[in-house]
């Protein structure tokens, strides 16, 4: 018997013992007992090469609530114009909807961005170059 245990037997006080913890739990909760609830994501990655996917990208951040990694290398290659939309349209998801966003990645051949709903946030850890 513990200390704490002894104490109580001196101040007349008795534990009641419970076979299996999970009736003990039980027995405390009663009826309430909440389950906890499950949120799945997905992650997509994706290389948008029309305005179209650039607009799946907005719908699954926006309506979805799932984070997305957009590499813009092929609006780069195409040109400043395509670039700058796909840009612009990443701008109306931070600012109307509240999405984050991280460069991952800039390189000649990608630049890739991880885009997040609000309710999922992004912490930047990278050690930055000085």
């Amino acid at each position: 018997m513990s200390l704490i245990g002894k104490f109580k037997e001196s101040l007349g006080l008795k534990e009641k013992e419970h076979e299996n913890s999970k009736d003990f739990i039980d027995e405390l909760l009663g009826d309430d007992v909440i389950e906890p609830v499950q949120a799945f994501y997905e992650i997509v990655l994706i290389r948008p090469q029309s305005m179209d996917d650039m607009d799946y990208v907005v719908d699954q951040v926006s309506e979805e609530n799932n984070p997305v990694i957009v590499d813009l290398g092929y609006f780069e290659e195409e040109g400043l114009d395509a670039f700058q939309m796909a840009v612009e349209k990443i701008d109306i998801l931070r600012q109307k909807h509240g999405a984050e966003s991280i460069l991952l990645c800039n390189a000649p051949d990608k630049n890739m961005i991880i885009i997040s709903p609000p309710r999922i946030n992004l912490v930047d850890k990278s050690i930055k170059k000085e």
